[in-house]
């Protein structure tokens, strides 16, 4: 089956190859990094990578202001990035499928109020939405979890009412319906099935959005609190001394850059493979 999937599909090897890599040194961390990510030593700070003039093989990508090791820390870091993304975006889709079955099912008000909040809320910028909530419930990983779960659940729940709508138009819906079946079985027996292709392709572009915004909230000081090893935290960390220590920033902000090209690279890989309409081969 994943050989079939994968087959001629270099977005799907290098995209997925990226990712595994990443959630591999996340799930190894502590055997990996060679150094504790929150030791601090102020006789080596700021020391540069090695391919830099005064650096060494001691610090391979170099320190930051409190001498912390720098690969360490953003080995550590992928760890709170990918789970962040990656609960927040269960949380979206468990909320959004819901609401879009509802909607797209039970039709008339419920679907009039579901899908105006949802438009309401798609006319509001997320990213100001997720500050205003970050701001109000403070910081800490559960709390980010929540704000970005909120933050993006009307995707989902306009894709899912959109095709919920056109499923249960279909004949084996209506034919079930007529012999008597629960909604509850026709939603679950012949509704959910036609949409795990769309959510799996829509799940997996939408991890990299989270990573940037989560990224993009820790950067402004509303994700995971210092001294938490994450990469928008890093990223911050060398905004402050971009001119002194810029490779604090370059390394985080390439950390940040490969595993969202490679979740973008994978989730459009897996849309092509899944698309029937779709016969290029990339």
């Amino acid at each position: 089956m994943l050989a079939k999937l994968f087959k001629g599909r270099a977005k799907l090897w290098i995209g997925g190859g990226i990712m595994l890599a990443v959630v591999l040194l996340a799930i190894f961390a502590p055997y990996v990094a060679p150094y504790d990510p929150y030791k601090q030593n102020l006789v080596a700070r700021l020391k540069p990578p090695f391919f830099m003039q005064g650096g060494s093989l001691k610090f391979l990508l170099g320190t930051d202001n409190y001498g912390r090791d720098l690969l360490s820390r953003l080995i550590f870091g992928s760890r709170i990035s990918l789970l962040v993304a990656i609960a927040s975006m269960l949380l979206s889709c468990v909320i959004g499928l819901t609401a879009g079955i509802v909607a797209g099912y039970r039709g008339g008000r419920t679907e009039q109020a579901i899908m105006r909040l949802a438009d309401a809320q798609m006319a509001f910028p997320d990213i100001l939405l997720a500050i205003i909530v970050a701001a109000a419930l403070g910081g800490g990983a559960l709390n980010l979890i929540i704000v970005l779960g909120i933050s993006r659940w009307m995707i989902y729940a306009r894709v899912v009412f959109g095709l919920t709508r056109s499923v249960k138009q279909r004949e084996f819906v209506e034919a079930a319906a007529s012999y008597g079946a629960r909604d509850s079985y026709i939603v679950f027996r012949h509704i959910l099935p036609q949409l795990i292709p769309v959510l799996t392709v829509l799940s997996t572009l939408q991890i990299a959005q989270m990573i940037l915004q989560e990224t993009a909230l820790s950067f402004l000081g509303l994700g995971v609190p210092p001294p938490a090893a994450t990469w928008g935290n890093i990223l911050a960390e060398g905004r402050d001394r971009l001119f002194a220590a810029p490779w604090i920033a370059d390394a985080a902000g390439i950390c940040i850059i490969l595993l969202v090209l490679a979740v973008n690279l994978f989730g459009n890989g897996l849309r092509e493979r899944l698309d029937p309409r779709s016969n290029r081969v990339a």
